[in-house]
């Protein structure tokens, strides 16, 4: 079973997601920091900015899923194997990012972004954003998912 991830605006169909990649899409453990691309989140009131965080990392190929990959870009479709590697590497470099929130003492980060580029003929990944130290204010607002039991997810 294929999993919908968003629309494509050309012709107005969902993309599929690979069902061995649907797991990683857009989810990443954050141990309860919220991670947020806005610049606030709703509800809450940033205490306290602890600074720039970063989270990098450097992903190669193995040549035979190259050479394999060279093959399929001939006959055209989706690099599945590159795509996978990319999800995988955007999970990581959220991890490291949490993981040094956290080490500061921050319980969100706010304006995160994500950077990729090859070097060298490797696959970087780096996630950036500001840790803070952030406050609920407003009870009617629902708790992010990364503070709900899973449990109690839909």
């Amino acid at each position: 079973m294929s999993h919908r991830l968003s629309m494509n605006s050309k012709d107005q169909q969902p993309a599929d997601v690979p069902p061995q990649i649907s797991e990683l899409h857009c989810f990443t453990e954050t141990n309860g920091v919220i991670t947020t691309t806005m610049f606030d989140v709703p509800g809450y009131r940033v205490v306290r900015v602890l600074g720039t965080v970063y989270g990098l990392t450097v992903r190669s190929r193995n040549w035979a899923a190259g050479l394999g990959m060279v093959l399929k870009s001939i006959a055209g479709g989706e690099l599945r194997w590159f795509t996978n590697m990319l999800y995988s590497a955007r999970n990581d470099a959220i991890s490291r990012i949490v993981s040094e929130a956290q080490e500061r003492g921050g319980n969100a980060i706010i304006a995160m972004r994500f950077d990729a580029s090859e070097l060298a003929g490797f696959a970087q990944v780096c996630a950036y954003g500001t840790a803070a130290i952030i406050e609920k204010i407003d009870d009617t607002v629902e708790a992010p998912p990364q503070l709900v039991p899973e449990s109690k997810r839909e």
